[in-house]
């Protein structure tokens, strides 16, 4: 399940885990960790990288145990957490909510060729507004680029979810707004292409498990028992960036016909982007998404003592073992700003 970062993720996902044959992980990111494979490496090393990355193994509670020694690459490993996962509910529907995973969407087709892609859409205002709103409690949205990332972000997720369609894949989308206006309505249809019975649960989130959920202020609205879309709240735009979406609205409306992110009551008065303001934009876009890659490499191979010191550094922190030995008991998860996607975040 993808979408860019602060469309809805997290609340379709907690909707989604409330059906009993669906286990979806929070982000558990794997496919995006596709380098620390590269070597192969004891399950011990790979298990503790991972979960000092976002605390993926603490938040699920795995039982590593039933992971086999020899893990040959990301798919198998993917493979393997989703199905334990899966198995502590009696799930038959696994899979990963994963907004980290809205380029990749091509590289993800080819390792899982079988898999069902459920695209989840928010207006681009609405995901910048809630951005800048999210980097108030949170490093993570609030580091250079965060904004950008996830605007032109979208023409990427636009792009894998046309080459899905283009093979073959099956692929459901839903609009944010339809959601949490009518959550019961677009549940039902995600069940119908999922081949599975709608689950009355669905429709609410009572009773819902976001224990993997991160419990920081961005996701309040998810944690509590009612679905809204947003609270009211004074303009987060700054005016030249209101702009700017606008502009790309008016492009990407005239490039794209098929393109489901716009209403068609929407009315934007505004010209499309200059040349160079779109190569620039895109040349900026692609060095932050390189820096991302090289941030993996980094973690996948620098040494893991060095990095828990510059984590516990920049946290102000002493940095604990992770007492990969001691089963069943896990310690509290240093990700109080939530899955940081990045040691150096």
């Amino acid at each position: 399940m993808v979408g860019v970062p602060r469309s809805g993720t997290t609340l379709l996902y907690a909707l989604l885990n409330q059906h009993p044959q669906i286990a979806l992980l929070h982000e558990g990111d794997l496919p995006l960790l596709w380098p620390l494979f590269l070597k192969r490496q004891g399950k011990s090393q790979w298990l503790e990288r991972w979960n000092f990355w976002n605390a993926g193994l603490e938040r699920h509670q795995i039982d590593i145990t039933r992971i086999p020694s020899d893990v040959p690459n990301a798919k198998i490993a993917t493979q393997m957490v989703c199905r334990e996962y899966a198995r502590k509910k009696r799930a038959t529907i696994w899979g990963d909510k994963s907004p980290g995973s809205h380029g990749s969407l091509g590289r993800l087709m080819v390792q899982f060729p079988n898999a069902r892609f459920v695209i989840i859409w928010r207006d681009p205002a609405d995901v910048c507004r809630s951005i800048i709103r999210a980097g108030e409690d949170s490093r993570r949205f609030r580091r250079r680029g965060a904004v950008h990332r996830a605007l032109m972000g979208y023409c990427r997720l636009k792009i894998g979810r046309d080459r899905l369609l283009q093979s073959g894949i099956h692929v459901h989308e839903i609009q944010y707004q339809d959601l949490v206006r009518n959550p019961t309505e677009e549940l039902m249809k995600i069940c119908r292409f999922l081949g599975i019975s709608f689950d009355r649960k669905m429709g609410s989130l009572h009773g819902a498990d976001r224990s993997a959920v991160p419990p920081v202020g961005h996701n309040d609205l998810v944690k509590g028992e009612n679905i809204v879309s947003s609270r009211q709240q004074p303009e987060a735009l700054p005016i030249n960036l209101k702009r700017k979406i606008e502009r790309y609205e008016v492009f990407w409306r005239e490039k794209y016909n098929d393109w489901p992110i716009f209403h068609p009551s929407q009315q934007i008065n505004a010209c499309r982007p200059p040349l160079l303001e779109r190569v620039y934009d895109q040349l900026f876009y692609r060095l932050l998404r390189g820096w991302d890659l090289a941030v993996v490499f980094i973690y996948c191979f620098a040494p893991l003592a060095l990095l828990k010191a510059y984590r516990a550094l920049s946290a102000g922190e002493r940095p604990v073992p992770w007492p990969l030995g001691r089963l069943g008991q896990v310690r509290q998860s240093p990700y109080r700003d939530g899955p940081r996607g990045s040691p150096l975040s």
